[in-house]
């Protein structure tokens, strides 16, 4: 197997060749097809999520289809296409898990963090967090729909059923989250860097009914807010935006420090949350509706050998959707 390996944070990542992994009890072997590049990943890499497992393969918005299959692979079988998510395993014993809240498990493990992810050619994968994909569709465009469409899908609920509903960050999630949220029937109103007009005119492509910079109040107060980027800025400015009674949902699993706000902004039971990694509940759900919903994603394909490039075109802005990376 060919994979892009992280020796240590701060680095680039390096081509290794490795024997093809068997999987064992439990555990699937999927050849990779496509895999989206997320920002987590970027986190990862520069070092800014703590203690991955060293040297790591990242990436894990998997889609591929299973080419060996361990015992006790239940419902899974050789030829099945299927998509990997952040959520590589968990510990079903901690009180969270026998809670129903395994996104809060104790003890877990995550795809291209603690567990080798989909940056390479072939990946092992716990059965019971392997998600079954229908044979409609395209692997390259299904490969965001595996976390920015998960954690988009969670955080969306989270923020609960308001009507005019901000987005700060127009990336490969929003992108997404504004098809489903117009689909519902709500009005989206996308935030994005200063200045961005390219990025402003792709979220009003996709339904937006207003589209500005993030520092800039919307027309209408907001019933409810999503912050995907990880700029901790933009807590004051969406609490701001939001309505009396109003949430304010942190997607990311990453986020610089939150400035020092008056009292009187969050005041008026205003609400600030965050969501933390997904469910297999939140998969289910989610991929009942993107057929539904009629989500479409915006892709931009990377050869495996260009992952590199594919993480500084995310970082530095310069993606409209999603990288997706093709072994």
């Amino acid at each position: 197997m060919r994979a892009m390996v992280l020796e240590r944070p701060g680095e680039l990542l390096n081509l290794v060749e490795r024997p093809d992994p068997l999987p064992s009890d439990g555990e699937v072997r999927v050849r990779v097809s496509a895999c989206g590049v997320c920002r987590t990943d970027l986190h990862v890499v520069d070092g800014e999520l703590p203690n991955p497992k060293l040297p790591i393969v990242p990436g894990h918005e998997i889609v591929g289809r299973i080419d060996q299959v361990g015992r006790n692979a239940g419902r899974l079988a050789i030829g099945m296409r299927v998509g990997i998510p952040w959520l590589g395993q968990t510990c079903g014993h901690c009180r969270f898990c026998r809670e129903g809240k395994e996104n809060l498990c104790d003890n877990p493990k995550f795809t291209g963090y603690t567990r080798d992810g989909g940056y390479a050619s072939h990946v092992i994968a716990d059965v019971a967090y392997v998600f079954s994909l229908s044979e409609t569709g395209d692997d390259v465009a299904a490969a965001p729909l595996l976390c920015a469409g998960l954690i988009g899908w969670r955080s969306l609920k989270l923020a609960g059923d308001g009507k005019n509903i901000g987005l700060y960050g127009f990336g490969a999630a929003a992108h997404i989250i504004a098809q489903v949220a117009r689909w519902q029937g709500r009005n989206v109103f996308a935030f994005t860097r200063s200045g961005d007009a390219a990025g402003q005119a792709f979220a009003k492509r996709l339904g937006a009914c207003w589209a500005g910079n993030s520092d800039e109040p919307p027309p209408e107060q907001l019933d409810c807010a999503i912050i995907y980027a990880p700029v901790g800025a933009l807590v004051p400015a969406a609490l701001r935006a939001a309505r009396k009674g109003g949430r304010v949902v942190c997607a990311g699993i990453h986020m610089s420090d939150i400035p020092s706000f008056p009292y009187s902004i969050l005041w008026e039971e205003r609400e600030l949350v965050s969501v933390a990694n997904l469910t297999r509940r939140d998969g289910e759900e989610f991929f009942e509706i993107v057929p539904r919903a009629g989500i479409v994603t915006q892709t931009t394909p990377y050869p495996l050998l260009r992952a590199n490039d594919a993480l500084s075109d995310l970082r530095s802005g310069r993606l409209e959707g999603a990288a997706v990376l093709v072994p």
